[in-house]
């Protein structure tokens, strides 16, 4: 079973917490944080991304990147901009996107539940990531920005945070530039935070890496390795856990995550066409931007108008977590046998888009004459996800995109 426990956070006071959060860290490049946070002193960004307080040809990787963190997360905590709570608590944060809110629970998670599979993941990571977020970890000691979980949906944990969310006002409550809105309380009822440690314990068997598996194996191994440094290790040490926004699976969306591919392969639009109709029911729509309106159904915008692509029988296998995918689908019968991509990771002739964009993010991108074809499909569901990490299966690249981001900075879970 999980456990998640309470922690003391830092926080920033309630006047000032718009200006510290911040996107995550991994949503942008060097270029773009240093406009996000110009004239922004207290922006948490100044941690995530030091390397905009440095100057412009200096490697994000270098040592002086990670002591100007250190230096500026210090300066964070000397000016009031981040205060510790002085007990542990969990807390509620919630997000509005289009009208509808989540609620998730931070927590600290157990670290050692990643290496025992109650924390599941459903992609690969790299080495070279987790690196890169161990370093800044080890050098902060702490976890300044949180994982994005989740988990089956529990009554009781519903009930405690209904009763949280419409008892007190939020401590935080703000739209951020993107028009997402963003809601945090802190449960400050001791009954309440005994609770729910019990009932993660009791009816949460597992959790699952919703976004953000660079982030959580880093943790992870950041335990293993302040373990085996502290020869009076208990096992209750604040590096034995990490901090994770943990939301029921019921209440999260994902959202498409489409392709854009430079060229046909040599083939002509017809001999294109031709092969598509192989595997797929081919209708042309039109000018009128077309979404897919269910599972095993593709728009595709071609030469200025769009299609309905529908996958035949025998071209996917439903009892099958991956061959049920339809970005399975579309790489089995489109973009390998057809458009020649192999390896969605390496090649250098396909591009991802997230739904977040719209579609006509894709007529913009084709339109460009930078790519020849866009392909959007249908959101993966939660239940999938959770089918594949339960089943120990990996899900094809760039197959699912969450939104709205979680806001680093609302509060951190310091190891010291």
């Amino acid at each position: 079973m999980a456990t998640i426990k309470p922690f003391r956070g830092y926080r920033p006071p309630k006047s000032i917490a718009k200006d510290v959060s911040s996107l995550p860290y991994d949503v942008m490049n060097s270029e773009e944080a240093a406009e996000m946070a110009k004239g922004k002193p207290m922006s948490l960004l100044h941690i995530t991304r030091a390397e905009i307080d440095l100057p412009k040809a200096t490697d994000i990787h270098s040592e002086a990147v990670y002591l100007k963190a250190v230096e500026n997360y210090q300066k964070f905590k000397d000016k009031g901009w981040l205060i510790q709570d002085e007990q542990p608590h969990y807390y509620i944060y919630a997000q509005t996107m289009d009208g509808r809110t989540q609620y998730g629970i931070v927590g600290a998670a157990a670290a050692q539940d990643y290496f025992d599979g109650i924390i599941k993941k459903h992609e690969l990571t790299r080495p070279d990531k987790e690196e890169d977020r161990m370093v800044l970890t080890r050098y902060l000691n702490a976890n300044v920005e949180p994982v994005f979980f989740s988990y089956k949906a529990v009554p009781e944990i519903d009930e405690i945070i209904e009763k949280t969310v419409k008892n007190n006002e939020p401590v935080y409550d703000f739209t951020a530039e993107d028009g997402f809105g963003h809601h945090f309380w802190v449960v400050e009822n001791k009954e309440d935070n005994a609770r729910l440690e019990q009932l993660f314990t009791d009816k949460v068997p597992y959790t699952y890496v919703a976004d953000g598996h660079h982030r959580t194996a880093a943790a992870a191994r950041i335990m293993q390795e302040k373990k085996a440094q502290n020869p009076k290790h208990t096992g209750q040490e604040a590096y034995n856990y990490f901090m994770a926004v943990h939301f029921p699976d019921n209440q999260l969306k994902i959202i498409d995550y489409n392709r854009v591919v430079k060229d046909l392969n040599g083939l002509s639009q017809q001999e294109f066409l031709d092969k598509l109709s192989e595997n797929f029911e081919v209708e042309k729509i039109g000018k009128e931007i077309y979404k897919p309106a269910k599972l095993h159904e593709f728009s595709m915008y071609l030469d200025g108008e769009w299609y309905k692509l529908t996958a035949k029988e025998g071209t996917y296998d439903d009892n099958d977590p991956i061959d049920q995918l339809d970005v399975s689908v579309l790489s089995k019968h489109i973009l390998e046998p057809v458009l020649d991509i192999k390896d969605l990771r390496t090649s250098k002739r396909i591009d991802f888009v997230g739904g977040i964009r719209g579609l006509k993010e894709l007529e913009k991108r084709v339109n460009s004459g930078d790519y020849k074809v866009a392909f959007a499909l249908y959101p993966v569901s939660m239940q999938q996800l959770i089918n594949i990490a339960d089943t120990g299966n990996i899900m094809p690249p760039k197959t699912t995109w969450f939104e709205p981001k979680l806001r680093s900075g609302l509060v951190i879970h310091d190891l010291s």
